[in-house]
Order: C-alpha cells, then sequence, then structure tokens
C-alpha cells in the first residue's frame, strides 16, 4: 500500500472514530432506556390487571422455587423498580447483572418461548439479554447516576478501599 492511500484512508477515518467517541455515551443511554421501556412496560401490565398476573403466575409461567404470589410480586417488582435504576444509570453492572438474570428466569420460566410460535418472544428476550450483557461489560456511561457520583466521590471510595485492605494484610 502506498503512502498517500494509508493518509487517505487515516483522513476519512478519523473523523469517523471521533464522532463514534463522542456519541458512544448517548449510545449507552439509548440502550438503557430502549430495555428499560420494554420491561417497565411489561411491569405496567401486570399492575393494571392483578388477578389475571396472579392467574399467569399460578398456571402458565413456572415458578418452581417460590409460590405463584410470590413470584409475581417479585417478577412485577423487578420490571417497576430496576428499568427507573437502568435508565438513570443507578447501581452499575451489578444492577445490569441483576437484570440479566431476571431475563434469563423469564425465558426459562415462560415454557410459550420454546415452542414454535414463541419464537419471536424469545429472540427479543435474547436480544434484550444481549444488550444487557454488552452494557454490562462496558458499564453505564457518562450519562449516568454512576458516573457523576464517581466522578464526585470516587476518590473517598477508593480511599476507603484502601484502608480496608490495609487492615486486612494487618491480619
Amino acid at each position: 500500500m502506498s503512502a498517500r492511500f494509508v493518509k487517505m484512508c487515516v483522513k476519512t477515518v478519523r473523523p469517523i472514530l471521533r464522532f463514534l467517541n463522542v456519541t458512544r455515551d448517548f449510545g449507552d443511554l439509548f440502550a438503557r432506556v430502549w430495555v428499560a421501556k420494554v420491561f417497565f412496560v411489561s411491569g405496567l401490565s401486570k399492575l393494571a390487571d392483578w388477578n389475571t398476573t396472579l392467574v399467569l403466575f399460578k398456571y402458565v409461567y413456572s415458578t418452581p422455587l417460590m409460590s405463584p404470589a410470590v413470584a409475581a410480586y417479585l417478577g412485577t417488582g423487578v420490571e417497576l423498580v430496576f428499568p427507573v435504576l437502568l435508565v438513570l444509570g443507578f447501581g452499575g453492572r451489578f444492577l445490569l447483572f441483576g437484570f440479566f438474570i431476571y431475563n434469563i428466569i423469564c425465558i426459562l420460566s415462560f415454557h410459550f418461548l420454546w415452542t414454535p410460535m414463541g419464537t419471536a418472544g424469545f429472540d427479543d428476550h435474547v436480544l434484550w439479554g444481549i444488550i444487557l450483557m454488552l452494557l454490562m461489560f462496558h458499564g453505564m456511561g457518562r450519562i449516568s447516576l454512576d458516573y457523576f457520583i464517581h466522578k464526585k466521590y470516587g476518590h473517598m471510595i477508593y480511599e476507603c478501599e484502601q484502608k480496608i485492605i490495609q487492615e486486612l494484610e494487618k491480619e
């Protein structure tokens, strides 16, 4: 390759990469809002007709580790609280990991998703899981409460960690 061609490629690619770096945080926010909207709307629909929700958890969703009523309350609570925290960007990777696990539980407990007619729903859950997983690996981004808290108090957190490590090393 000629040096001229390489320079032309660099001149073309560099502005694109700068643009992607500037807009990356908006992409993180968009991904968080997208997934949050889906689960929040689901939680609202469960609240809208609570009797139907209880029937679904009793006869349709498989929740062998807890009673259907407890599963209904927990599931609805997760679908109403986690999305708000996700949009705010509060809870970081712990929240994202919990949300990711909840999505897997949803897939495993709703057997319809495993049928030929439930393929579209299954694919949706896989897509949401992939988005959650990518956010979990990447973090919430700079448009988040976590970022602002860390920016303001991160040094204090680091100092506390160091003190704890020093105390543990003394023992």
